[in-house]
C-alpha cells in the first residue's frame, strides 16, 4: 500500500501531485554549468551572460528530453509504443529539470543587462541555483510528509552540496 507521497511510476505523487525531485536535480545541473563555464585561471568567465543564459538553458532542455525519453524508452517501449497523452504526460513530469534552468538563465542576462561584470553574472546564476536547489529539495521532503528532523537533514544535505559547487567555482577561479 503506498504511504502519502510516494511516487509511483509515472512520477506523481499518490495524489496525483507533481513530483519536482527533478528540480533538485535540475538545480544542481544549472549550478554545475555555471561552474564549468568557468574558464581556468584567469578569473574570468568563459562566457558572455547571454551565452551563459543560453548554455544553462539548452543543457537543461537536453537533460529534460533526455530524462523523458528515457522514462519512455524504460519500460514502456518495450511492452508498446507509447501514445501521444503519454508522451506529454512524460514531458510534463520531467519538465521540472528544464524549469530549473530558468531562473539562474534569468539572473545571469538581467545581471548583464544591468551592466554587471561577466563574474557576477555568473556568481548571481550560481548563487539562484544553489537557492532554488535547497527550496525544490525542502518543498519536495514537505510534500513527501517527511518528519521536520528529515526536512531538516534535507536542507543540511543540499546546502553542503551546494558549499561544494561555490568551493568548485572558487578554486576554478584562482
Amino acid at each position: 500500500m503506498a504511504r502519502t507521497g510516494d511516487v509511483d511510476a509515472t512520477g506523481t505523487t499518490e495524489a496525483g501531485a507533481p513530483h519536482y525531485s527533478g528540480a533538485v536535480y535540475g538545480s544542481l545541473l544549472a549550478a554545475s554549468v555555471v561552474v564549468g563555464a568557468a574558464s581556468g585561471g584567469h578569473g574570468e568567465l568563459e562566457f558572455r551572460p547571454i551565452k551563459l543564459a543560453a548554455l544553462l538553458v539548452v543543457t537543461g532542455s537536453v537533460f529534460w528530453l533526455t530524462h523523458a525519453y528515457a522514462a519512455l524508452a524504460g519500460e514502456r517501449l518495450r511492452h508498446r509504443a507509447p501514445d501521444p497523452r503519454e508522451i506529454r504526460h512524460v514531458l510534463r513530469h520531467e519538465w521540472p529539470l528544464l524549469q530549473a534552468a530558468l531562473p539562474p538563465a534569468v539572473a545571469a542576462v538581467v545581471l548583464g543587462l544591468l551592466g554587471a561584470s561577466d563574474t557576477a553574472a555568473a556568481w548571481a546564476a550560481l548563487i539562484v541555483a544553489i537557492v532554488a536547489q535547497v527550496g525544490w529539495a525542502t518543498v519536495t521532503t514537505v510534500r513527501a510528509g517527511a518528519t521536520t528532523r528529515l526536512v531538516a537533514l534535507t536542507v543540511l544535505v543540499n546546502l553542503v552540496l551546494g558549499l561544494i559547487i561555490v568551493l568548485l567555482k572558487s578554486a576554478l577561479h584562482h
